[in-house]
């Protein structure tokens, strides 16, 4: 649990004559606005006479949370990240203050480990304490059952942006937000972003440029791409990015694949109490941050080719196009859905791929199925069991021992709110604007049974995200990368592999294209190796451009 001392740091007076050299010294008058809430790219301010004062939206309105004396630090992990700044800065009384500009702090971050480490501690548990305390100049307005906000806040779960999120129906604070901006539910969801930014009816990649998610433009360069944001490709961006590498580092929906979706890992080396996916994700995320890697989401790649003998230019979905010398494919795999005509009505409204906070606080004290008979739903099961009323698990085998930890198994079987139904299909779906219930079928008897839940969750076998790349890269019948040794002497000729040498291990069949974590052909599914595949791939990178010479700029 975060308290007040963790949120807090007083520089020396040796700390602050140091400092001075990275920013500018102002002079202002008590009531001054220093920063405004929710400003994009914040610069990170020292109080160095005076005192400057902190004000933060909550749902009882704007209030004085706080005020930062000589030698303390005002400001958020966004002074890091570029995100909007969560709190409103004033200068309480008369002073001075340091101000050191939002990119002269992200060299200083990068550049200095020991001001990077007060900083990144600091910073983040300010985010967590925040969090918990219901700060948040994000506001998402909408009915919980429409896909739109779903979509939306799914964005803001996944991204770890405090928010807050009215329903109309919950009473008249929605109505009263709209009101006061001249609106009405007829242009719901609306998004509310800092002090006077409106979103009406946005898009998840409209509310992700609103709140700096994804600032690149178009014709950016980097040494390394790296297309996916699950482990391996955030494992990756880290070390390219710590040994001096120029990264961008894109995800279709945001950091942390498929594990950030897991409410709780508990055999990852080092967390002895368990993580959650997310979390793993933000951690990764600013430690990628912290050593310059550009992180941008949510954005999907749509194509690559050959744009000289020594770069490669990839297409986005949304016409923009990147150049680099090297890319990492890490684009991971998506749970497969079920073969029910009409599911994807659904999706959104009942039907879920993931198990976060955001699903938990929808189906609290609900009968809730869970398809799938992997770790991931094992721990979602369990998950959702602690606020839900019952939770049915429903998966094609006989056992679960075959496929899911032994730890696992033994925690559903003994938990008094689940069921454990093997053998079993979902067939049938039902409900008019979300689902209703389930109908699902005994494989062994073919006898039927209903179950009148409202919420189905699928964490079943899960298909490559690798449609965008071209057909002459060489991949598997199932469509994963096939790297290294994997590649046939015929296959890399017929792609057009021009180099004297072999691929490396994790190289594909486009010299200096590699392929890590879940996409890769015969990677083991697992977060620790998806990690271990993107560090190691660092080293094959710095030999693959040592053979060009050539940066890409």
């Amino acid at each position: 649990m975060v308290s007040r001392a963790d949120v807090n740091y007083n520089f020396t007076d040796a700390e602050l004559d140091e400092l001075r050299a990275f920013g500018a010294i102002e002079s202002h008058k008590a009531g001054d606005l220093i920063i405004e809430e929710g400003a994009m790219a914040p610069d990170c301010i020292i109080t160095l006479s005076g005192h400057t004062d902190i004000f933060a939206s909550t749902d009882e309105g704007r209030k004085r949370v706080g005020w930062m004396e000589r030698g303390q630090f005002a400001g958020d992990l966004s002074v890091l990240t570029g995100q909007r700044h969560l709190s409103r800065v004033e200068m309480g009384a008369d002073g001075e203050i340091l101000r050191i500009v939002h990119a002269d702090f992200q060299r200083l971050i990068a550049g200095n480990s020991y001001y990077s480490d007060i900083f990144i501690r600091v910073l983040s548990a300010r985010r967590e304490f925040s969090k918990n305390r219901g700060f948040a100049v994000t506001i998402v307005i909408g009915a919980a059952m429409d896909r739109s906000v779903y979509a939306l806040r799914d964005l803001l779960m996944k991204h770890g942006v405090a928010h807050r999120w009215f329903d109309p129906a919950d009473g008249p604070v929605a109505g009263h937000l709209l009101a006061e901006r001249g609106l009405t539910e007829d242009n719901l969801p609306v998004a509310i972003l800092g002090a006077a930014d409106v979103l009406i009816q946005p898009t998840p990649e409209q509310l992700a440029a609103g709140l700096g998610l994804d600032l690149l433009p178009d014709g950016a360069t980097a040494d390394v791409i790296v297309v996916g944001s699950g482990p391996g490709g955030l494992a990756a961006a880290v070390y390219a990015a710590s040994e001096g590498l120029s990264v961008i580092a894109l995800d279709a929906l945001a950091p942390g694949g498929q594990a950030g979706t897991s409410s709780k890992i508990e055999n990852y080396l080092g967390f002895p109490t368990g993580i959650s996916g997310n979390e793993l994700a933000r951690r990764a995320t600013v430690q990628a941050q912290k050593f310059g890697a550009r992180l941008v989401s949510p954005v999907s790649a749509a194509s690559i080719n050959r744009d000289d003998a020594d770069a490669y230019c990839l297409h986005l979905a949304d016409g923009r196009k990147l150049r680099s010398r090297a890319v990492v494919i890490a684009s991971g795999a998506k749970y497969q859905s079920l073969p029910i005509e009409g599911i994807e009505s659904y999706e959104g409204r009942g039907i879920y791929y993931g198990a976060t906070p955001m699903e938990a606080q929808l189906c609290s004290d609900a009968e809730v199925s869970v398809v799938g008979a992997g770790n991931s739903a094992g721990q979602g099961a369990i998950y959702l069991a602690s606020v839900a009323k019952k939770v049915y698990v429903i998966f094609r085998r006989s056992s679960l021992r075959d496929t899911m930890s032994e730890y696992l198994v033994k925690r559903l079987e003994e938990h008094p709110n689940i069921e454990i139904i093997p053998s079993t299909d979902v067939v049938a779906l039902h409900g008019e604007e979300h689902l209703a219930g389930v109908t699902y079928r005994c494989r062994e008897t073919g006898a039927e049974d209903h179950c009148d839940c409202k919420f189905l969750f699928l964490f079943l076998g899960a298909s490559p995200n690798t449609r965008w790349l071209p057909k002459e890269m060489v991949c598997d019948e199932r469509g994963f990368v096939k790297t290294g040794a994997d590649i046939a002497p015929l296959e890399l000729v017929k792609a057009g592999w021009s180099l004297d040498r072999m691929p490396s291990h994790l190289e594909t069949s486009w010299p200096r294209i590699y392929a890590v974590g879940d996409v890769r052909k015969g990677s083991v599914k697992r977060v620790a190796s998806s990690v271990g595949e993107g560090s190691v791939v660092v080293s094959h990178i710095h030999q693959a451009l040592a053979e060009t010479g050539t940066p890409v700029g």
